[in-house]
């Protein structure tokens, strides 16, 4: 049972920060494990002091969690305790000083242009689902779109006439987001399809739905992609792939972090310039390859 400090901060922060329920269930399953912990030592979360909280930390690394979920644990603790000194509970943070492991950073996956391309052409534009398809891979390539956010893209958002789509991101916050002239075209030709479905019967709004009417599940989204992907000879494709490929793809064709910071709703730079590593490395590594000095030590021959 978690306890009602717990349940109250749940609350706080689904209003103030207008966490998606995915984000909100994650900070609900950690402080679950916060509790745990606590009742274990005959004490409340609250009354945890720094000791314990390392020991906690030390014990769920021991459980086996990757340290990537511990760091999520510590963070999600973290901001409870931040909560309770707010609310007058608490004078001091208990777990300020405690840091997460390290994790070793990976660069995220993208597809070439050319692997773009390839996958692109894979859906069968003659029939309602494959036109559907191609407007569904097309969009998320040309506007970095999260899976998420575009199943809850409604028609409403999008502004054909003048190539923008409006979109809710993380923590609720709204973006703007230009569509490419390729997306574009896709989008205008399964629209127009689309109409079709519901000539007799109420239409939900949302873009992409099945032949049914019903609106598309993000679990629909990934198996028609990993279909997609599987016929064009790819691996490791998935809709978050695509949105690594749309912000890696503009970098190297010399757009500036802050502009792909905007066009995907992150709210930290920092989070943005893990794609300048892989641009960084994908310029180093055409220099090794191509340089025909890159790799001669050039010593000056001596006279």
């Amino acid at each position: 049972m978690v306890r009602e400090l717990i349940r109250e901060y749940l609350a706080y922060i689904q209003i103030e920060r207008g966490l998606a329920q995915n984000s909100l269930e994650g900070y609900r399953n950690d402080l679950q494990k916060l509790h745990g912990w606590a009742v274990s030592c005959g004490k409340r979360p609250e009354e945890l002091c720094r000791s314990e909280l390392a020991a906690w930390v030390k014990a769920l690394m021991q459980r086996g969690l990757a340290p990537r979920s511990v760091g999520r644990a510590i963070a999600a603790a973290r901001g409870f305790y931040k909560f309770l000194i707010l609310d007058g509970h608490l004078s001091k943070d208990p777990i300020a000083e405690i840091l997460p492991p390290q994790t070793p950073q990976t660069l995220p996956h993208f597809l070439d242009e050319s692997d773009i391309d390839r996958l692109l052409e894979r859906p069968d534009t003659n029939t309602f689902e494959g036109l559907r398809d191609r407007a569904a891979l097309e969009l998320l390539y040309a506007t970095g779109l999260r899976v998420s956010e575009l199943v809850d893209l409604c028609l409403a958002d999008i502004d054909l006439e003048r190539g923008l789509l409006s979109c809710h991101g993380k923590g609720n916050k709204q973006r703007r987001v230009p569509i490419g002239r390729s997306a574009l075209g896709w989008i205008e030709k399964y629209v127009g399809a689309r109409a079709s479905l519901f000539e007799n019967r109420d239409d939900s709004g949302y873009v992409f739905v099945g032949v049914g009417g019903k609106t598309l599940s993000r679990q629909i989204i990934w198996s028609r992609l990993k279909m997609y992907a599987v016929a064009a000879g790819l691996k490791r494709v998935t809709p978050h792939g695509l949105r690594h490929s749309f912000a890696t793809h503009l970098l190297q064709r010399g757009a500036d972090s802050r502009s792909v910071q905007a066009l995907l709703g992150h709210s930290d730079i920092g989070t943005t310039q893990i794609y300048t590593h892989i641009t960084s490395q994908r310029l180093q590594a055409t220099y090794q390859s191509h340089h025909p000095r890159a790799r001669d030590s050039g010593r000056m021959s001596k006279k």
